[in-house]
């Protein structure tokens, strides 16, 4: 009856045993065959993401922390304005420290799930005349495969998911809008950028239902000299905005051998920790339920070999549950070698700061301040420029 008893649970944990099916399917980024005039182009921002703090799924908290995953929600949000960017279907694609920036499509994401094997990322698209394209959550389970040298050399591990968002942003643009909204689109983003600076000049050209919608009711004269110096004023903005990129790229740069390092221990860590978890909880439960059988079969046995099959049972179920025991303090002493590994790499991805304008500025929360500023700097340079206008009139 033991052995039988022994070859029943090795059956039992084996048929429970789990196996999750990854695929290495690479989903390349498309490109619009049909040639896109500029004045098609749309100009797109893809905002700083959610860290997504206040949410963690399962035991991401235990794989990452609060700095990680931050610096995570900063490396995201370049690498997919990036793959927008590289999809030549766009025009101008800023990554976008706050959303006050005026552009004609906005991209705003929150990082769901990441530890290394697993990416959530929900998305949603919004033009600036307030109309929302689609609110989407983008999933992507990942196998060691994509974190060979070879294959990191080519593209992020997670680069699939990314190129998943541009493709999706593409078949919208191409199925949803027709070319007289996509002008409009480019319009009122023009117009918001010119209400900033002279409202009294340009409210009248936009106006908004009671949802929110915005809508052109005219447009000003192609040569009106209040909007060309608005389009100087704006390309001054973009300087200030290419500025920011140029220190998201190197920030990027620098952080990606390490943060990619960090990924492939947290990958084998995540992967490591899941299963003896399961398999923990699996011996403990096996364990406990053969412990209470042979309590039973012990005190209800008549005669005695049935007494000494109970305790045989009892024997092989608290072996099982010490096994389970064991497990788990091995995923415990893993979760403390992440813990240690998520303090090496978070010293790692320390904000810097950039000068802009003889200005330092930090890309923190600050960042909406010091872009206030930036922007009565501009609104001095378009009152100069009326002015010197008026005066040569």
């Amino acid at each position: 009856m033991k052995k039988l008893l022994i070859i029943l649970t090795m059956l039992i944990l084996s048929f429970c045993a789990t196996h999750t099916v990854k695929t290495t399917e690479y989903t390349p980024i498309v490109q619009s065959r049909d040639y896109i005039s500029e004045e098609l182009l749309l100009d797109v921002g893809v905002t700083i993401m959610d860290a997504g703090l206040d949410d963690f799924i399962g035991n991401d908290e235990s794989v990452t922390d609060g700095d990680i995953r931050i610096a995570e929600a900063r490396y995201s949000t370049f690498l997919l304005a990036d793959t927008i960017q590289r999809s030549a279907n766009w025009g101008i694609v800023y990554l976008l420290p706050l959303d006050r920036i005026i552009m004609d499509v906005y991209i705003d994401g929150s990082i769901v799930r990441s530890n290394g094997e697993e990416m959530q990322l929900q998305i949603t698209v919004r033009d600036s005349t307030g109309r929302e394209w689609y609110n989407k959550l983008y999933t992507e389970v990942i196998s060691k495969f994509n974190y060979e040298q070879s294959e990191r050399k080519l593209h992020d591990p997670f680069q699939v998911i990314y190129n998943k968002i541009a493709n999706d942003l593409l078949v919208f643009r191409n199925n949803e809008l027709s070319n007289t909204e996509i002008t409009n689109i480019r319009s009122i983003s023009e117009i918001q950028f010119a209400q900033d600076f002279a409202p009294d000049a340009f409210n009248e050209y936009i106006s908004q239902d009671s949802n929110g919608y915005q809508t052109l009711t005219a447009l000003p004269a192609r040569e009106d000299p209040l909007l060309i110096n608005i389009r100087n004023i704006r390309e001054r903005d973009y300087m200030f905005i290419d500025t920011i990129q140029d220190y998201y790229v190197t920030y990027t740069r620098q952080m990606r051998n390490s943060y990619d390092s960090w990924r492939e221990l947290a990958y084998d860590e995540t992967v490591s920790i899941r299963d003896l978890d399961t398999s923990a909880l699996r011996r403990k439960l096996i364990g406990g339920a053969l412990i209470v059988a042979g309590v039973a079969t012990t005190v209800k046995g008549g005669t005695y070999a049935t007494r000494a099959g109970g305790v045989g049972i009892i024997g092989v179920g608290a072996q099982i549950t010490r096994e389970g025991f064991n497990r788990a303090s091995e995923a415990d002493m893993r979760r403390e070698t992440l813990k240690e590994l998520n303090e090496s790499f978070a010293n790692d991805v320390v904000l810097k700061t950039i000068a802009i304008e003889d200005r330092t500025i930090t890309l923190t929360g600050n960042i909406e301040e010091q872009y206030s500023q930036w922007r009565e700097i501009l609104s001095d340079m378009y009152a100069q420029s009326n002015s010197i206008d008026s005066v040569n009139c």
